[in-house]
C-alpha cells in the first residue's frame, strides 16, 4: 500500500499563499488533492445553492491551473469519514493538510468526529491557522500585534510537482442532477475562482477604489467601488494577506492612501469578527448578551416574509432585498439597514431572517454574519443601538431613486420627490402619475416613525438592567482587542 498525503480543501480553493500546499510540497510523499461536499449541505439552514455553485467553479478554477502538473482534485460527495475511510483502504494515508474553519457548530462536530477517526487509524491531521485566526484563546490580549505580524510575514514560495498518482474511479461522484445545478451559475453572481479574486483586486487598486471612501454607502455606486472581494475571501480564492501586502506595495497606495487605508481596516475588522465567532461559536443560536433573551418579541409571520420577499412598502428596504435576493451582494450599510428594519421597526427577533440572509449572501461568512446580525439587532448590551431610518438612508444614499427604481420597476413612474415616500401621493396625483399604490406597489407594513420611537424606548430601556450591564463587562473582558 503506497504511502501519501493528503490536501484536504475546504474553503481555501486556491493554489498560492496556501500552507497546505507549501507543507505536501516539503514532503517527499506524493499527495492526493481532496474535496468533499457533503450530501446534507444543502439541508444546513445557513447554505444555499449559489455557495455550492461558488464552490464547484472555484474547484474547476483551481483544477485547470493544476493540469499542467498532471494534478487533479478528487472530488467527493459523501460523508467526510467515509471518504477518508475509502482513502485509507487504497493508501497508507499518513498526514492530511487542511485548514481550521471557524463554521458553525455543524462543521465543529463534524471536524471534532473526522479528528478522531483520524486519530484511530494513526493519521496526522495538521490543520493551519487562517489569516490570523488564532484558535483556543480567551481573550484578546495581544491579538492586534499578532495579526500585523501575520499579515506582514513573507509569503511561502513553492513550485507544483508533477502528480505521480493515477485519478481514482471512486464511490464518491457527484449525482448527475446536482452537477448540472452547479454548472448552471447565474451570471449575475460574481465569477468564482483564483484567476477573477485577482482581476477583482487589480482593478480596485487601479481605478475603482480610488473613491472607496467617498461611495462606500451608496447602493448603486458602491457597486463598482467597493473591492468586490468578498466571496473570493469567503471561500478562499485569494487571502488577506496577498490582498494586505498587495495594496501597500502597489504605485496607486500613496496616490490613494484614505481610500485604500480604509479598505484595509476593514479586512482587519473581518478577521476581528472571525476572531470572535472563533472564541464564542454559539452567536449562531444564542445572544451574546443572554439577558436579551428575555427581550420580548412577538412573531409577525407575514411582517417575515414580506421582509424576506422585498414587499414591505418602504422602497428602500425592497430595493435592498430584492437586489440581495437576485445578485447575492449589498453594501455593508444596506445590510445594516435590512436587519435594523427587521428587528426594530417590525418588531422581529434576529433569528427570525438570520437564516435568509446568510443563503442570500454569496460571501457568506459565518464569523462576520452571525455577530453583526447580532450587532445590528442591539442584542450584545455593548455597541450602540443603531435604529436605521430606511427613508433618511434612501434620501442620502439614492437621492434621485436610481437604485429604488431599478429594483423595484413597480415605482419607475413615480416622480423624484415621492420616490421615497410613494404613500404620500394625493389621489388627485395619482390619477396625473398613472400610479394608485394600492395596486402598484404596497402600503407600507409599518409606520417607520412610530415604529422606530417604539424599538427605542424599549431596547434602551431594557439596557439599563443589571443582568444586561453584568454581560456586558464579561463581554468586553473577551471580545475588546487589547493593545
Amino acid at each position: 500500500m503506497q504511502d501519501i498525503n493528503v490536501i484536504w480543501l475546504k474553503k481555501d480553493l486556491r493554489i498560492r499563499d496556501h500552507a497546505s500546499f507549501a507543507a505536501a510540497e516539503d514532503s517527499d510523499l506524493p499527495y492526493l488533492i481532496v474535496h468533499i461536499m457533503e450530501p446534507d449541505a444543502l439541508d444546513a439552514p445557513d447554505v444555499s445553492l449559489r455557495h455550492l455553485q461558488f464552490i464547484y467553479h472555484s474547484l474547476n478554477n483551481l483544477e485547470k491551473n493544476l493540469n499542467d502538473k498532471g494534478q487533479f482534485v478528487l472530488r467527493c460527495y459523501g460523508s467526510r469519514t467515509e471518504v477518508f475511510l475509502y482513502l485509507s483502504t487504497l493508501y497508507k494515508v499518513q498526514q492530511v493538510f487542511s485548514y481550521q474553519e471557524s463554521g458553525c457548530k455543524r462543521t465543529w462536530d463534524k471536524d471534532k468526529a473526522v479528528a478522531a477517526f483520524f486519530k484511530e487509524l494513526g493519521i496526522q491531521w495538521k490543520e493551519f491557522a487562517r489569516d490570523g485566526i488564532k484558535r483556543g484563546i480567551k481573550n484578546r490580549k495581544g491579538w492586534d500585534k499578532h495579526w500585523y505580524t501575520v499579515m506582514s510575514s513573507p509569503i511561502p514560495r513553492y513550485s507544483i510537482r508533477n502528480s505521480t498518482l493515477v485519478k481514482l474511479d471512486h464511490p464518491f461522484e457527484l449525482p448527475a442532477d446536482l452537477e448540472n445545478e452547479l454548472k448552471d451559475y447565474p451570471p449575475v453572481f460574481q465569477p468564482a475562482g483564483e484567476q477573477k479574486a485577482w482581476s477583482y483586486l487589480n482593478s480596485f487598486v487601479e481605478g475603482r477604489g480610488f473613491k472607496y471612501s467617498f461611495l462606500i454607502s451608496k447602493p448603486t455606486e458602491s457597486r463598482k467601488s467597493c473591492g468586490r472581494i468578498s466571496p473570493y475571501l469567503t471561500y478562499g480564492n485569494i487571502t488577506i494577506r496577498q490582498v494586505y501586502q498587495f495594496v501597500k506595495a502597489h504605485e496607486n497606495y500613496p496616490k490613494h492612501k484614505r481610500s485604500f487605508n480604509n479598505f484595509l481596516t476593514r479586512l482587519k475588522w473581518h478577521c476581528h469578527f472571525i476572531q470572535k465567532f472563533e472564541m464564542q461559536c454559539d452567536y449562531e443560536i444564542r445572544c451574546l448578551n443572554p439577558a436579551y433573551e428575555h427581550l420580548p418579541r412577538t412573531r409577525n409571520e407575514a411582517f417575515v416574509e414580506a421582509w424576506k420577499q422585498g414587499k414591505t412598502g418602504i422602497p428602500m428596504v425592497d430595493a435592498n432585498m430584492r437586489c440581495l435576493n437576485t445578485t447575492g451582494w449589498i453594501n455593508f450599510r444596506m445590510r445594516a439597514m435590512l436587519v435594523s428594519f427587521l428587528c426594530h421597526h417590525l418588531g422581529q427577533d434576529w433569528r427570525s431572517g438570520v437564516y435568509h440572509m446568510a443563503k442570500q449572501f454569496l460571501d457568506y461568512e459565518p464569523g462576520i454574519h452571525f455577530p453583526q446580525f447580532q450587532m445590528q439587532a442591539g442584542t450584545t448590551g455593548v455597541h450602540t443601538i443603531r435604529i436605521y431610518n430606511p427613508i433618511k438612508q434612501s434620501k442620502d444614499h439614492d437621492p434621485k431613486g436610481i437604485f429604488i427604481k431599478k429594483w423595484v420597476p413597480e415605482l419607475v413612474d413615480v416622480p423624484e420627490q415621492y420616490i421615497h415616500e410613494p404613500w404620500l401621493i394625493t389621489s388627485l396625483e395619482a390619477k396625473m402619475y398613472g400610479f394608485l399604490i394600492r395596486n402598484d406597489y404596497y402600503y407600507p407594513i409599518v409606520s417607520v416613525e412610530e415604529s422606530a420611537k417604539v424599538a427605542r424606548q424599549t431596547l434602551w430601556n431594557f439596557r439599563k438592567k443589571r443582568i444586561v450591564q453584568t454581560h456586558k463587562v464579561r463581554i468586553l473582558d473577551m471580545h475588546t482587542r487589547k493593545k
